[in-house]
């Protein structure tokens, strides 16, 4: 890396040797600062050396490279500005104000400088790559084709480039169009079989097509290769269950971690269990279905709808809401709201004596401790005493 940046500024040194006597730059020193990464140094002393306003091209490039490298994103734009003011077509000032923009955010300023470089060179491969990432984050229906416009270009420039064949091919997907996702990645993969990445999309392209056969037998190849991930183990199993491989269907879902269990592992273990006639595994996998395919909020949102309600003075509705999110997750708190709402409203005591109790056995936190004492007190009052 060391040579390679030397190597780099000493094309710099010798590209700027018309600077006048009086402005020459100790340049033994200025490669000191470079190599040890003293950017932001090296960047004052340039402006020592560069009065301004500075005029020449060389010399601004030298600042615009050198306040990049030191962080000094708007002014590196700026002297790549002025340059630009008087060359147009420098395809070195126009691929480092596009890049420094794309860094800083600003992706429609640097699209407009991208599409420059292409009117001049349409042989750009990267950038393609760039445009096409522009237009993904974009994350409409227009920029998807605008991405996959770019990535076509990309890869008939570089058919053999892992990244843009799988972002392509994963496009094509999206799109259904499977032969064309198929061909994308069966030429890249014939110059870099070994690539996870590339073989993860062929994975997935198997997967979309329902061919299972295939997709065991590139997901088995992924093992071997080292790769374990979530992706490649769910889809594996739900191939191993689809070919009637059941113990290894729930092997391979049952080795990813708990974290990223989902209503889909769940499911195909579950059904793997049912299909070796291991109908309480089954249950206990389909019931974990059922837990991960309900949101952790559910509970909450419905005690929102019931405070909704009690306020629109729907007394009955709210009480709904509450029972509704007791079948999601029973919260102490919900206890106690429709306790309050039972006692102060309704004016059934006997019913908010309940609730209250219930609210104390769910052993609320400690938090809310004057929920608790109040409840305490209700329930001595309530019980006659």
């Amino acid at each position: 890396m060391k040579t390679l940046l030397s190597a780099t500024i000493l094309f710099l040194f010798i590209t700027t040797h018309v600077i006048a006597q009086q402005r020459r730059t100790d340049d033994a020193l200025l490669l000191e600062y470079y190599q040890n990464q003293h950017f932001a140094d090296a960047l004052i002393y340039l402006k020592g050396i560069y009065q301004e306003p500075v005029t020449d091209a060389k010399e601004l490039s030298r600042l615009a490279y050198t306040s990049s490298k030191a962080g000094k994103l708007p002014d590196a734009e700026g002297y790549y500005q002025r340059i630009f003011e008087k060359d147009s077509t420098n395809l070195v000032v126009l691929y480092n104000i596009a890049g420094i923009n794309q860094q800083r955010g600003n992706n429609a300023k640097a699209e407009t400088y991208y599409k420059k470089i292409i009117a001049i060179d349409s042989s750009d491969f990267n950038v393609y790559k760039q445009l096409a990432q522009i237009a993904h984050e974009k994350g409409d229906i227009k920029s998807m084709m605008s991405q996959v416009y770019y990535l076509q270009k990309a890869n008939s420039l570089n058919p053999t480039d892992a990244d843009v064949a799988a972002e392509l091919s994963s496009l094509y997907i999206q799109l259904k169009q499977f032969p064309k996702a198929d061909k994308t990645l069966r030429v890249a993969i014939a110059a870099d079989p070994e690539n996870v990445f590339l073989q993860q999309s062929l994975l997935k392209l198997n997967y979309a097509e329902n061919k299972w056969r295939e997709t065991v037998k590139i997901g088995e190849q992924l093992l071997l290769l080292g790769d374990s991930s979530v992706f490649t183990m769910v889809q594996l199993g739900r191939g191993y269950y689809e070919t009637k491989n059941y113990p290894c269907g729930i092997a391979t879902l049952l080795t990813i971690p708990e974290l990223y269990q989902t209503e889909t592992t769940a499911y195909y273990t579950a059904v793997c269990y049912k299909m070796l006639n291991d109908q309480k595994k089954a249950i206990f996998y389909l019931k974990k279905a059922i837990i991960l395919s309900i949101s952790p909020n559910a509970a909450t949102y419905y005690n929102e709808i019931a405070d909704s309600y009690t306020t629109l003075k729907q007394l009955k509705n709210a009480l709904e809401a509450y029972q509704k999110g007791l079948l999601y997750d029973d919260k102490p708190i919900t206890y106690y709201l429709m306790a309050i709402m039972y006692d102060t409203e309704l004016k059934d005591k006997k019913t908010a004596l309940k609730y209250f109790k219930k609210y104390i056995a769910a052993k609320p936190d400690e938090k809310q401790k004057t929920y608790i004492d109040y409840s305490t007190a209700r329930i001595f009052a309530l019980n006659g005493h």
